[in-house]
């Protein structure tokens, strides 16, 4: 029997879609055949997305949420539903990071927002997902967690604790969930050069400083994740469940 990476026939939704790494593993997605919804805060950019997606002749829709709050998380899921009649894949990529710094020295605010869109949001978005794929007979979850969850990082503290919460997170999930045939599983990057991560490479030294600990000899790129995110996705992980692949080109 071959090993089958098509998404032919699936629905995809991908929170946190509008740039970056997710906006490459959508458009991976919908390569690989899959119809892909994808959400996050702002409108224009996610419509640009969608745009990439019906490109390859797949059905892409743009909706706009913020995965904070439980209301815009549960109507996203409702109209999903309503538009395609079922979802197959979660994607939870949306993160922040809006505090850079020691956590001796770190508000509650900075605690609160980190935890509430790095963790509750994924947490509840799941949740609310898993109750669609339980009804249809199972489904996939990939979270995006970080190398920072499994190790402390330079002035990072509090997104670390955030990513390290979304390992275990995926972890109790495949346990509870695989009773339903849902896999749930996390991707944890290293230093790729986005948006979100910009204090870790966009400084010259700080770049070259984060090269010089990748075996490649390379920061990574957001296509560089994508990969991953289809096999996950797809039936050619069909027995892997709460694991956390780490893509960080061999970093020491």
């Amino acid at each position: 029997m071959g090993v089958n990476f098509s998404l032919e026939g699936k629905v995809a939704l991908v929170a946190g879609g509008s740039r970056g790494i997710g906006e490459a593993c959508a458009i991976a997605l919908a390569e690989a055949g899959a119809d892909v919804v994808v959400s996050s805060r702002k409108l224009p950019e996610l419509e640009k997305v969608a745009e990439e997606i019906r490109a390859r002749g797949r059905r892409g829709l743009a909706l706009a949420a913020h995965i904070g709050k439980v209301e815009e998380s549960r109507s996203l899921v409702e109209k999903v539903k309503a538009e395609f009649g079922k979802i197959d894949i979660l994607l939870n990529n949306a993160g922040t990071n809006p505090y850079f710094g020691p956590i001796l020295d770190a508000e509650e605010w900075a605690w609160d927002i980190t935890m509430n869109v790095n963790l509750k949001g994924p947490f509840v978005l799941s949740q609310l997902v898993a109750g669609v794929m339980r009804e249809q007979g199972g489904g996939s979850i990939i979270n995006m967690a970080s190398v920072g969850g499994l190790r402390p990082g330079g002035q990072q503290g509090i997104y670390s604790v955030s990513k390290a919460g979304m390992i275990m997170l995926t972890r109790v999930m495949a346990r509870e969930w695989g009773e339903y045939n849902i896999r749930v599983n996390a991707i944890a990057p290293g230093v790729i050069k986005t948006r979100l991560s910009e204090a870790l490479w966009k400084e010259p030294s700080t770049g070259e400083a984060a090269m010089r600990r990748t075996s490649l000899g390379r920061l990574g790129e957001p296509g560089d994740i994508a990969g991953a995110v289809v096999y996950l996705a797809s039936d050619a992980s069909s027995y892997v469940t709460g694991d956390t692949i780490i893509i960080d080109g061999g970093a020491a």
